[in-house]
């Protein structure tokens, strides 16, 4: 009886299996929902007024806007083309990303940190439009509007204190605007100098994060928060007016000289923003003006104060009064760790009368993002003075002989009186460490400090490294330090190592123009480096 059941009960259940399936399908057929109405397809005239604001954010700027130019054909090449760009591209990103990794990887103690998988995916960027400018200049201004919403793979391995975990970026997207100048325009291929860019607009940037096979991303709060770090920190290096400047070639002729010179007196600032436990902020101004080993300057430290005063001088030299900018940042001096930006300002050259003395008080602002809801907020202000002097134009100057032995003059915007103190880093010799051997040097001038690169495991390092300081007078009175110091590239208690330093008078290159000397180095059993410095009176 046991038997017969069970064969009964498993036929019963194949009838019930057929049963069912029969009627689901005939349910399926004869109630399928009759209001299912095939979608009204209408001109974009007919559309009212929320159905086109629904649409604009998917039709493509040639659409839009008449000033830019539909680029099928560049999508179609840049199809063809992406398989080799990936692997170029990733190339180039391993090869950037390498020094960072050495020098942080040692800093916060990791054992290894490396690329695992890393590429592009298959998807390539599309171009939804293109805008060219016209400006009668020896220079090339276009505008293309990117989109990408690709498929990479980029999984980097980290192990540190015995443990080791995996971080993978995964379905990326970028929509950004950027601005890109070819200038100058030389006839030369590939006929132009440089390649300048900025963004013009904050980017759009969306990407999911895996740790341990998990999504990051699905914590709440961290989503928008990563975004909204990502487009503050991309927007303070490259938003207009600041740019990404990349050499093609150098061509000492097409480079464009300066024609002018700006002095800037920072006053004094009001009510800047309490930034301190105290209630008080260190604050000091740091003003940049294009690009180059002088485009910056910085004012000194007030301490613990909200209403600082300065009044102290610079002079900036100014290549294209049309179109640069003075870039002025407040920041809040720490002592430890990176500075608090207070505020900050943009004023175009633009309006500036050359030969008056134009004073500006400026409201700081957080960002120059005008749609940045912290920009409403009280900062305080800041009083500049601004002093705008053109050159004259140069006449004609016959071409002489070269002198190998003469040192050249300072660049044209010298302060009179003043010169340019080139010091060269060419090597040392017999250096040795306690516990590592990977040298750099680092240069202390008048509180300013500038380092070389460090070379890995090398007792006789070649630098061959230049750095200039444009100076309002001879430093006869002054003295240059050069200490050689070796860092550690991997984990260790030694970080970092004095191996030697030297202490130069100025006084010497400044009445002999140019010296070449290999200098004993204090503190070091047999360690020499050999400097070069070069006097250039303006």
């Amino acid at each position: 009886m046991g038997l017969i059941g069970t064969v009964l009960g498993l036929v019963g259940f194949a009838w019930g299996i057929g049963f069912g399936v029969v009627i689901g399908y005939f349910l399926f057929i004869y109630f399928t929902p009759v209001d299912v109405k095939d979608p009204i397809i209408r001109p974009l005239q007919e559309l009212d007024t929320k159905s086109l604001q629904e649409l604009l954010p998917e039709i493509p700027l040639w659409v839009k806007n008449p000033d830019y130019d539909r680029v099928d054909w560049l999508n179609k090449f840049l199809a063809d083309l992406w398989p080799f760009l990936d692997k170029a591209i990733c190339k180039i990103i391993r090869d950037t990303a390498k020094p960072y990794i050495d020098e942080y990887g040692a800093k916060y103690k990791l054992q290894s940190c490396e690329f695992e998988a890393l590429t592009l995916g298959t998807l390539p960027p599309t171009f939804v439009g293109i805008k060219v400018y016209d400006t009668q200049e020896k220079e090339m201004i276009i505008e293309p509007s990117l989109k990408w919403a690709g498929n990479p793979n980029i999984l980097v391995a980290v192990k540190a204190f015995g443990l080791r975990a995996t971080v993978q970026v995964v379905d990326l997207q970028v929509f950004a605007t950027a601005r890109v100048t070819l200038k100058p325009l030389v006839p030369a291929f590939p006929c132009f100098c440089k390649i300048i860019v900025s963004l013009m607009e904050k980017p759009h940037v969306d990407f999911g994060l895996k740790l341990l096979g998990g999504d990051l991303m699905a914590i709440p709060g961290l989503y928008a928060f990563v975004q909204d770090l990502i487009k503050d920190k991309v927007s303070e290096m490259y938003l207009w007016p600041r740019t990404l400047e990349i050499n093609v070639i150098d061509d000492p002729k097409a480079v464009k000289k300066p024609v002018g010179m700006l002095e800037v007196k920072v006053v004094k600032a009001m009510g800047l923003k309490k930034k301190d436990l105290m209630g008080k902020s260190d604050p000091y101004v740091r003003l940049v003006l294009g690009e180059g080993p002088f485009a910056k300057k910085k004012t000194t430290v007030k301490m613990n104060t909200l209403n600082p005063e300065w009044n102290e001088n610079f002079h900036m030299l100014v290549l294209d009064p049309e179109s640069q900018a003075l870039e002025l940042f407040v920041y809040d001096w720490e002592k430890i760790g990176s500075h608090d930006k207070i505020g900050m300002q943009v004023v175009p050259l633009k309006g500036i009368v050359p030969g008056e003395t134009k004073t500006l008080t400026l409201d700081l602002v957080k960002s120059m993002d005008p749609n940045d809801p912290a920009n409403q907020k009280p900062r305080g202000q800041l009083t500049i003075e601004l002093t705008y002097k053109a050159f004259k134009e140069d006449q004609d100057i016959p071409i002489e002989e070269e002198d190998a032995n003469a040192v050249e003059k300072a660049p044209e915007g010298t302060p009179e009186g003043g010169g340019l103190l080139v010091v060269t880093l060419h090597g040392a010799e017999d250096l040795e460490g306690k516990h590592h051997t990977n040298p750099y040097v680092r240069l202390t001038f008048r509180g300013e400090t500038k380092k070389t690169k460090a070379i890995k495991k090398n007792r006789d390092p070649r630098w061959d490294q230049e750095f200039q300081y444009l100076l309002a007078e001879p430093p006869v009175e002054d003295r240059l330090r050069v200490e050689v110091i070796s860092k550690a590239m991997g984990i260790g208690v030694h970080l970092r190592e004095n191996l030697g330093y030297a202490d130069i008078n100025l006084a010497d290159v400044v009445n002999n123009k140019r010296i070449n000397e290999t200098y004993q180095l204090i503190d070091s059993k047999n360690g020499k480096i050999q400097v070069e410095m070069e006097w250039r009176a303006s």
